[in-house]
């Protein structure tokens, strides 16, 4: 076989190897919770006149029975350092699971074990505050 073949095989090999390599990359790409993890709601957290400063997400893993929240800022409290803090707990029980701090971004994720139960949720971003008590119990 002539070098030039040679070089010409070589290079189809390379070339299939790096096709195979792309396909068996994931489809997608994990949340902010990880893998597994579907969005289950999102909730405005406002301020007592009704600016909007972020948002609550929750997300929720069926293999696991595991929720997982976040507060985001937004607006002008996203990608600022402010105040942002998130909580999560099972209703039945008061302990709760928090993040906070002066984040850019987001606080969180924090996570909690509740298959078949109802969840508490809060967060602040600055001055807004919400509390979600009992929810998505299942």
């Amino acid at each position: 076989m002539s070098m030039r073949r040679k070089t010409a095989a070589l290079a189809t090999v390379a070339l299939a190897a790096s096709c195979a390599v792309a396909v068996a990359a994931p489809a997608y790409a994990a949340g902010p919770c990880g893998s597994g993890y579907s969005l289950i709601d999102v909730y405005n957290v406002s301020t007592s006149s009704g600016v909007k400063k972020g948002s609550l997400e929750l997300y929720y893993a069926s293999s696991s029975g595991k929720n997982c929240a976040l507060t985001y800022g937004v607006g002008s409290t996203y990608g600022t350092a402010t105040f942002k803090m998130v909580k999560i707990a099972r209703h039945s029980d008061p302990l709760w699971t928090p993040d906070q701090g002066n984040y850019k971004y987001y606080a969180g994720p924090v996570y909690v074990s509740a298959a078949g139960q109802c969840i508490d949720l809060e967060a602040q971003v600055e001055d807004a505050w919400l509390l979600k008590s009992n929810v998505h119990c299942g």
